[in-house]
């Protein structure tokens, strides 16, 4: 995989977090499960032992995605500039203010990994996030879904 994963400082934390708490704390108590169990006696016939060997398995899997995250991981950087007169331009990690029919809807424009539609984030990699890359205040853009063409205006970036 050489693909760039963006991520914002949250998400990132978020990742680092797990990571975390899977090589320090659950990948400990499963390895003791583990060995606990073998000590029980006939590992063919021994349902605990299954069991903690696959739940280790998974979690040593999610190890490995997460530390290949984590090397890969690129920080969205927030804009900071005080520029009074410049237009913000929507990118990665840009929280936007959108009109669609009639009503306001907040977005937050993130990496893949961190894309959540309950929480109003979305993917720079969706239709909606594609099209919003590089649009400004007062731009309107149609994006073509399920239901048909619906028609967003930008009210504000930030």
């Amino acid at each position: 995989m050489d693909k760039k994963i963006y991520l914002t400082k949250d998400g990132l934390e978020e990742l680092k977090k797990e990571y975390e708490g899977l090589t320090k704390v659950r990948r400990p108590e499963i390895v003791t499960r583990v060995s606990d169990a073998r000590n029980l006696g006939d590992l063919s016939e021994n349902a605990e032992y299954v069991a903690a060997r696959e739940e280790l398995s998974f979690i040593d899997g999610r190890i490995d995605e997460l530390e290949e995250l984590l090397k890969q991981a690129t920080l969205i950087q927030q804009d900071d500039s005080t520029k009074k007169n410049r237009k913000k331009v929507i990118k990665l990690g840009s929280r936007v203010i959108l009109s669609v029919k009639g009503k306001r809807e907040e977005f937050t424009i993130v990496g893949e990994w961190e894309a959540d539609p309950t929480e109003k984030k979305i993917s720079h990699e969706s239709p909606l996030g594609k099209a919003l890359l590089g649009k400004q205040d007062g731009e309107k853009i149609e994006v073509e879904a399920p239901a048909g063409k619906i028609l967003y205006t930008v009210l504000s970036v930030n």
